[in-house]
């Protein structure tokens, strides 16, 4: 595996567009006012990509096409819902919201076109469809990585006084002590069998850019320390217990599938703890949590 923030080890989510209700938090087992959240979500940021990510009449390489290609190829856009919920729950829009929720899924996109490549995982398909190196070729398919993960820093200077601290947390979220050492983990660790060593894996792989997303509106609404730093938490939890349930939807680490029940619980708990604690307005943030818990 590579730096993905995919599921790991995901064949249903990666051959097959996520409408499959079958797939790990498929959209299609949401509660109703959810599902409607989410819906609306992706209508937003597709429209935004499509409209930041429209090829010039003078696109080299077809590079711009490439990474359009790549940011609006079929998605829940999990991670932008949970940084609107966690900015709407601290009293941003989501018009203010909407560059750090671009950033994080073409951040979120440029992991998945390296994940792809044949020195990486070496797949053909992902959510039904050619991944970009197919299309396009390796070497646009590295640029129009390369390409996403830039323009996702570009995205958050729009954040004004809010801009550095948005950069900090991205980059340590997503850098050498986020998912790229989830990365370096999964690429050199023996088969894992202790639950610690396996949540270690999660966090950075998952929960890391989970994590980002939450603590990212928090900082977008202006909250205070302790409240970013609270949503981070949320992230971090949900994005754990959600590989928890990729894993059990792929019968892998099956010989801890009990434990890893539990801990989802544990984990989704905490999360919604946090949620509830923002009052009325964190009750989309405890709706995403209890979904979750709801797989274990």
């Amino acid at each position: 595996m590579t730096v993905s923030t995919e599921p790991t080890h995901r064949n249903d989510a990666d051959g097959t567009p996520e409408s499959s209700a079958t797939a790990t938090l498929s959209p299609a087992s949401a509660p109703p006012t959810l599902l409607t959240f989410l819906a609306e979500v992706r209508h937003l940021v597709d429209a935004e990509l499509a409209r930041r990510l429209t090829p010039p009449s003078d696109d080299p390489g077809r590079l711009i096409e490439a990474m359009r290609y790549a940011a609006t190829g079929q998605g829940k856009r999990f991670r932008p819902a949970v940084l609107f919920a966690a900015a709407e729950a601290c009293g941003a829009t989501r018009e203010a919201a909407l560059p750090a929720a671009i950033a994080i899924e073409m951040l979120h996109a440029y992991t998945l076109v390296h994940d792809d490549l044949p020195s990486m995982d070496d797949d053909d398909m992902r959510r039904g469809r050619p991944t970009v190196h197919i299309v396009f070729g390796e070497a646009i398919a590295i640029l129009a990585g390369d390409g996403l993960l830039t323009e996702a820093f570009g995205l958050l200077s729009e954040l004004g006084p809010r801009a550095a601290a948005a950069v900090s947390v991205l980059a340590r979220r997503s850098g050498a002590r986020g998912v790229l050492a989830g990365q370096a983990i999964d690429i050199t660790a023996a088969q894992l069998t202790d639950i610690v060593e396996v949540e270690r894996l999660h966090a950075a792989k998952t929960g890391a850019l989970l994590s980002a997303a939450a603590e990212l509106g928090a900082i977008v609404a202006g909250g205070a320390p302790e409240v970013c730093a609270a949503l981070g938490r949320y992230g971090m939890a949900i994005g754990i217990a959600f590989q928890h349930a990729d894993d059990r939807d792929d019968a892998e680490l099956t010989e801890l599938a009990a434990i890893a029940a539990a801990r989802m619980r544990t984990l989704c708990d905490e999360a919604r703890e946090i949620a509830r604690e923002l009052g009325p307005r964190g009750a989309m943030l405890d709706a995403i949590a209890a979904w979750i818990a709801a797989r274990a």
